[in-house]
């Protein structure tokens, strides 16, 4: 049941994050990222990391992904169809479909789920608590994490930076 559940929620994240950078409104893009982090969450879940998996929800699918809609809403009005047309997309995309089933195939049916029979990995006793977890990003990962807080701050605001710019070009056209 553990490898259905992988399989699915793998799948949701890959989909969520394909579906990040193909779509072209927004709205669809955040709820797509939402998808994504959920996934992931589910994915921490299976890890036996209850914390991580919690704190994926409320802080990234719940504050941080309210203050993307709240961006999102701010750029807004932009009248752009849900899916960008790509030459060539129509034979493509079945080609990549059929490749992607045959890989899950070949996973599902192969010897790969014949390997986590028994017992699996060892997981130390403290692993997902609040304390191991903080004294990873507070100590081993602290540049990344600061890193990673950074970036979201950038892209929140270069999203307000340029809404203002588009905003200001519809009220007076640069031609004029």
């Amino acid at each position: 049941m553990e490898e259905v559940a992988f399989f699915a929620l793998a799948i949701g994240a890959l989909g969520g994050a394909i579906a990040v950078v193909g779509l072209r409104n927004p709205f669809y893009s955040v709820l797509a990222l939402i998808v994504h982090l959920v996934s992931l969450a589910g994915l921490f879940l299976l890890l036996h990391a209850e914390f991580i998996a919690a704190a994926q929800v409320v802080v990234y699918a719940g504050a941080v992904m309210v203050l993307y809609v709240f961006v999102a809403a701010y750029v807004g009005n932009v009248q752009e169809p849900i899916w960008d047309q790509i030459p060539g997309q129509r034979f493509i995309a079945p080609v990549l479909a059929a490749a992607l089933f045959v890989e899950l195939a070949i996973a599902v049916i192969g010897t790969g789920l014949k390997s986590l029979e028994g017992d699996g990995p060892t997981i130390p006793l403290g692993f997902g608590s609040p304390a191991s977890i903080g004294e990873l990003l507070l100590e081993r990962y602290l540049i990344v994490f600061e890193a990673a807080s950074m970036l979201l701050l950038i892209a929140a605001v270069g999203a307000v930076v340029l809404a203002g710019r588009r905003q200001r070009e519809e009220v007076a056209p640069l031609g004029d």
